[in-house]
Protein backbone atom coordinates (compact mmCIF):
# COMPACT_ATOMS: atom_id res chain seq x y z
CA UNK A 1 0.00 0.00 0.00
CA UNK A 2 1.55 3.60 -0.99
CA UNK A 3 2.14 6.16 1.44
CA UNK A 4 -1.11 8.25 0.39
CA UNK A 5 -3.34 5.09 0.21
CA UNK A 6 -2.74 4.58 3.73
CA UNK A 7 -3.01 8.15 4.93
CA UNK A 8 -6.83 7.66 3.19
CA UNK A 9 -6.89 4.76 4.94
CA UNK A 10 -6.34 5.50 8.34
CA UNK A 11 -8.26 9.18 8.01
CA UNK A 12 -11.51 6.90 6.97
CA UNK A 13 -10.92 4.80 9.87
CA UNK A 14 -11.00 7.87 12.28
CA UNK A 15 -14.05 9.34 9.92
CA UNK A 16 -16.16 6.18 11.26
CA UNK A 17 -15.24 6.66 14.68
CA UNK A 18 -16.16 10.41 14.31
CA UNK A 19 -19.46 9.54 12.78
CA UNK A 20 -20.48 7.01 15.22
CA UNK A 21 -19.38 9.20 18.29
CA UNK A 22 -21.47 12.37 17.42
CA UNK A 23 -24.58 10.06 16.92
CA UNK A 24 -24.48 8.36 20.70
CA UNK A 25 -26.80 10.09 23.28
CA UNK A 26 -25.73 13.48 24.10
CA UNK A 27 -22.80 14.21 22.68
CA UNK A 28 -24.46 17.27 20.23
CA UNK A 29 -24.54 20.45 22.56
CA UNK A 30 -26.94 22.77 21.50
CA UNK A 31 -25.43 25.97 20.82
CA UNK A 32 -28.36 28.05 21.98
CA UNK A 33 -28.93 26.18 25.01
CA UNK A 34 -25.61 25.93 26.48
CA UNK A 35 -24.60 29.69 25.68
CA UNK A 36 -27.69 30.57 27.55
CA UNK A 37 -27.52 28.44 30.42
CA UNK A 38 -23.48 29.42 30.78
CA UNK A 39 -24.07 32.97 30.37
CA UNK A 40 -26.96 33.33 32.90
CA UNK A 41 -24.91 34.27 36.07
CA UNK A 42 -22.93 36.85 34.10
CA UNK A 43 -24.95 38.05 31.72
CA UNK A 44 -28.43 40.23 31.25
CA UNK A 45 -31.10 38.49 28.68
CA UNK A 46 -30.66 41.13 26.42
CA UNK A 47 -26.79 40.70 25.77
CA UNK A 48 -27.18 36.79 26.04
CA UNK A 49 -29.75 37.11 23.02
CA UNK A 50 -27.11 39.05 21.28
CA UNK A 51 -24.74 36.52 22.00
CA UNK A 52 -26.58 33.66 20.76
CA UNK A 53 -27.48 35.85 17.37
CA UNK A 54 -24.09 36.34 17.03
CA UNK A 55 -21.29 35.47 19.51
CA UNK A 56 -20.14 35.99 22.71
CA UNK A 57 -17.23 38.30 21.55
CA UNK A 58 -19.50 40.60 19.36
CA UNK A 59 -21.76 40.69 22.38
CA UNK A 60 -19.30 42.73 24.39
CA UNK A 61 -19.60 39.74 26.85
CA UNK A 62 -15.88 40.12 29.01
CA UNK A 63 -13.15 37.80 28.12
CA UNK A 64 -12.79 37.77 32.00
CA UNK A 65 -16.43 35.83 31.83
CA UNK A 66 -15.77 33.59 28.66
CA UNK A 67 -12.77 32.25 30.63
CA UNK A 68 -14.35 31.41 33.41
CA UNK A 69 -17.24 29.52 32.07
CA UNK A 70 -14.70 27.93 29.39
CA UNK A 71 -13.31 26.69 33.14
CA UNK A 72 -16.70 25.70 34.50
CA UNK A 73 -17.47 23.88 31.41
CA UNK A 74 -13.96 22.14 31.45
CA UNK A 75 -14.63 21.17 34.78
CA UNK A 76 -18.22 19.67 34.14
CA UNK A 77 -17.18 17.58 31.86
CA UNK A 78 -14.02 16.09 33.42
CA UNK A 79 -16.25 15.33 36.63
CA UNK A 80 -18.46 13.51 34.14
CA UNK A 81 -15.78 11.56 32.33
CA UNK A 82 -13.85 10.45 35.64
CA UNK A 83 -16.66 9.29 37.25
CA UNK A 84 -19.22 7.47 34.58
CA UNK A 85 -19.69 4.45 32.82
CA UNK A 86 -19.15 4.72 28.66
CA UNK A 87 -21.51 6.17 26.82
CA UNK A 88 -21.89 3.81 24.44
CA UNK A 89 -23.86 1.72 26.84
CA UNK A 90 -26.31 3.78 27.25
CA UNK A 91 -29.95 2.49 24.92
CA UNK A 92 -29.32 2.43 21.51
CA UNK A 93 -25.42 3.11 21.50
CA UNK A 94 -24.29 -0.64 21.32
CA UNK A 95 -26.55 -1.08 17.96
CA UNK A 96 -24.72 1.89 16.35
CA UNK A 97 -21.68 1.40 17.61
CA UNK A 98 -20.74 -1.89 15.26
CA UNK A 99 -17.24 -2.74 14.70
CA UNK A 100 -16.13 0.31 16.66
CA UNK A 101 -14.88 -0.29 20.37
CA UNK A 102 -17.14 1.22 22.87
CA UNK A 103 -14.01 2.58 24.72
CA UNK A 104 -13.01 4.48 21.58
CA UNK A 105 -16.96 5.66 20.85
CA UNK A 106 -16.70 6.97 24.22
CA UNK A 107 -13.42 9.02 24.17
CA UNK A 108 -14.38 10.60 21.34
CA UNK A 109 -17.90 11.56 22.24
CA UNK A 110 -16.33 13.41 25.63
CA UNK A 111 -13.58 14.84 23.24
CA UNK A 112 -17.00 16.52 21.24
CA UNK A 113 -19.17 17.68 23.87
CA UNK A 114 -16.18 19.29 25.19
CA UNK A 115 -14.55 20.52 21.98
CA UNK A 116 -18.47 21.93 21.12
CA UNK A 117 -18.53 23.76 24.61
CA UNK A 118 -15.47 25.97 24.23
CA UNK A 119 -16.02 26.44 20.08
CA UNK A 120 -19.42 28.02 20.88
CA UNK A 121 -18.32 29.93 24.24
CA UNK A 122 -15.53 30.94 22.28
CA UNK A 123 -17.28 32.45 19.48
CA UNK A 124 -17.42 29.50 17.05
CA UNK A 125 -21.09 29.27 15.15
CA UNK A 126 -23.27 26.78 15.55
CA UNK A 127 -21.48 23.12 14.22
CA UNK A 128 -24.17 21.09 13.94
CA UNK A 129 -26.51 23.60 12.14
CA UNK A 130 -28.42 20.58 10.60
CA UNK A 131 -31.31 18.54 11.71
CA UNK A 132 -30.18 15.18 10.59
CA UNK A 133 -28.09 12.17 12.01
CA UNK A 134 -25.74 12.53 9.72
CA UNK A 135 -22.76 15.17 10.00
CA UNK A 136 -22.12 16.91 6.95
CA UNK A 137 -18.10 17.42 5.64
CA UNK A 138 -17.54 20.77 6.99
CA UNK A 139 -18.75 19.56 10.52
CA UNK A 140 -16.50 16.49 10.51
CA UNK A 141 -13.62 18.47 9.31
CA UNK A 142 -13.85 21.59 12.17
CA UNK A 143 -13.88 18.36 14.52
CA UNK A 144 -11.23 16.45 13.26
CA UNK A 145 -9.28 19.69 13.75
CA UNK A 146 -10.44 20.26 16.93
CA UNK A 147 -9.55 16.64 18.29
CA UNK A 148 -6.07 16.60 16.09
CA UNK A 149 -5.56 20.35 18.67
CA UNK A 150 -6.56 18.01 21.65
CA UNK A 151 -4.23 15.48 20.58
CA UNK A 152 -1.46 17.57 19.62
CA UNK A 153 -1.11 17.54 16.00
CA UNK A 154 0.50 21.01 15.30
CA UNK A 155 -0.98 21.29 12.35
CA UNK A 156 -4.52 21.12 13.43
CA UNK A 157 -3.62 24.54 15.03
CA UNK A 158 -2.73 25.80 11.65
CA UNK A 159 -5.75 24.43 10.13
CA UNK A 160 -8.24 25.94 12.87
CA UNK A 161 -6.32 28.98 12.65
CA UNK A 162 -7.19 29.33 8.95
CA UNK A 163 -10.72 28.95 9.36
CA UNK A 164 -11.18 31.39 12.52
CA UNK A 165 -9.96 33.82 10.75
CA UNK A 166 -12.25 33.15 7.31
CA UNK A 167 -15.32 33.38 9.72
CA UNK A 168 -13.74 36.56 11.32
CA UNK A 169 -13.22 37.74 7.83
CA UNK A 170 -16.34 37.06 6.23
CA UNK A 171 -18.64 37.47 9.62
CA UNK A 172 -20.61 34.82 8.37
CA UNK A 173 -22.72 32.65 11.27
CA UNK A 174 -21.88 28.86 9.78
CA UNK A 175 -18.63 27.01 8.78
CA UNK A 176 -16.48 27.62 5.42
CA UNK A 177 -18.08 24.80 3.74
CA UNK A 178 -15.61 25.30 0.25
CA UNK A 179 -12.91 25.49 2.12
CA UNK A 180 -12.66 22.41 4.91
CA UNK A 181 -14.63 20.13 2.21
CA UNK A 182 -12.66 20.78 -1.41
CA UNK A 183 -10.19 23.82 -0.35
CA UNK A 184 -7.52 25.19 1.28
CA UNK A 185 -8.29 23.50 4.74
CA UNK A 186 -9.03 20.12 3.32
CA UNK A 187 -5.66 18.44 2.75
CA UNK A 188 -4.81 19.48 6.43
CA UNK A 189 -7.83 17.85 7.42
CA UNK A 190 -7.10 14.21 6.06
CA UNK A 191 -3.87 14.95 7.21
CA UNK A 192 -4.63 15.35 11.05
CA UNK A 193 -7.67 12.07 10.45
CA UNK A 194 -5.27 10.33 9.07
CA UNK A 195 -2.69 10.73 11.94
CA UNK A 196 -5.77 10.37 13.89
CA UNK A 197 -6.43 7.09 12.50
CA UNK A 198 -3.71 5.79 13.08
CA UNK A 199 -3.65 6.33 16.42
CA UNK A 200 -6.66 4.34 16.90
CA UNK A 201 -6.13 1.41 14.76
CA UNK A 202 -3.67 0.43 17.99
CA UNK A 203 -4.37 -2.86 19.91
CA UNK A 204 -6.27 -0.22 22.23
CA UNK A 205 -7.44 3.49 21.12
CA UNK A 206 -5.63 4.01 25.26
CA UNK A 207 -2.70 2.74 24.33
CA UNK A 208 -2.33 5.24 20.78
CA UNK A 209 -3.01 8.31 22.40
CA UNK A 210 -0.47 7.02 25.20
CA UNK A 211 2.11 7.22 22.52
CA UNK A 212 0.56 10.32 21.33
CA UNK A 213 0.61 12.30 24.33
CA UNK A 214 3.14 12.32 27.02
CA UNK A 215 0.66 12.08 30.24
CA UNK A 216 0.45 8.95 32.05
CA UNK A 217 -2.36 6.94 32.93
CA UNK A 218 -4.53 6.75 29.29
CA UNK A 219 -6.80 4.21 30.46
CA UNK A 220 -10.65 3.50 30.48
CA UNK A 221 -12.26 1.46 33.25
CA UNK A 222 -15.77 2.75 32.90
CA UNK A 223 -14.66 6.39 32.45
CA UNK A 224 -11.97 8.70 31.23
CA UNK A 225 -8.91 9.77 33.51
CA UNK A 226 -8.30 13.00 34.61
CA UNK A 227 -4.77 12.80 33.28
CA UNK A 228 -5.67 13.02 29.91
CA UNK A 229 -9.13 14.93 29.09
CA UNK A 230 -8.33 17.97 31.25
CA UNK A 231 -5.11 18.74 29.27
CA UNK A 232 -6.15 17.69 26.25
CA UNK A 233 -9.51 19.92 27.13
CA UNK A 234 -7.06 23.43 28.50
CA UNK A 235 -4.98 22.76 24.97
CA UNK A 236 -8.33 23.44 22.84
CA UNK A 237 -8.77 25.95 24.71
CA UNK A 238 -5.72 27.99 25.03
CA UNK A 239 -5.85 27.84 21.33
CA UNK A 240 -9.31 28.67 20.80
CA UNK A 241 -8.69 31.84 23.03
CA UNK A 242 -6.05 32.84 20.48
CA UNK A 243 -8.05 33.45 18.04
CA UNK A 244 -9.21 36.29 15.94
CA UNK A 245 -13.13 35.21 16.90
CA UNK A 246 -12.40 36.02 20.49
CA UNK A 247 -11.60 39.55 19.20
CA UNK A 248 -14.29 40.88 17.77
CA UNK A 249 -16.94 43.28 19.81
CA UNK A 250 -16.37 46.11 22.67
CA UNK A 251 -15.77 44.48 26.21
CA UNK A 252 -16.12 46.25 29.50
CA UNK A 253 -13.57 46.75 31.86
CA UNK A 254 -12.50 43.46 33.12
CA UNK A 255 -12.40 45.67 36.81
CA UNK A 256 -16.20 45.49 36.25
CA UNK A 257 -16.49 42.18 36.52
CA UNK A 258 -17.27 40.40 39.89
CA UNK A 259 -14.87 37.71 40.74
CA UNK A 260 -15.93 34.35 40.51
CA UNK A 261 -14.27 31.34 41.89
CA UNK A 262 -12.69 28.97 39.32
CA UNK A 263 -13.34 26.03 41.28
CA UNK A 264 -16.94 26.55 41.14
CA UNK A 265 -18.41 23.53 39.07
CA UNK A 266 -22.05 24.13 38.31
CA UNK A 267 -24.82 21.65 37.18
CA UNK A 268 -26.66 23.96 35.20
CA UNK A 269 -24.27 24.98 33.02
CA UNK A 270 -24.17 22.43 31.12
CA UNK A 271 -25.99 21.86 27.62
CA UNK A 272 -29.99 21.99 27.10
CA UNK A 273 -29.89 17.94 27.49
CA UNK A 274 -29.59 15.28 29.91
CA UNK A 275 -26.26 15.26 31.76
CA UNK A 276 -24.42 11.74 30.67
Amino acid sequence: MSNSQSVESSASKFSQVLDVAAKLPGVRIDRAAYLRSALKRHCDDTQIDLAIATSPAAAGVPLSVITEVANVSIGYETSKVTGISALAGLPGGYAMIGTVPADMAQYVGHMLRIAQKLAYIYSWPDLFAGDGEEIDEATEGILTLFIGVMVGVQIAQGGVAKVAAMIAAQVVKKLPQQALTKGLIYPIVKKVAGFLGVAMTKKLFASGLAKAIPVIGAVFSGGLTLGTFLPMSKKLQKHLASLELTKPGHRRDPADVEPIALNEVHEDESDGVPAT
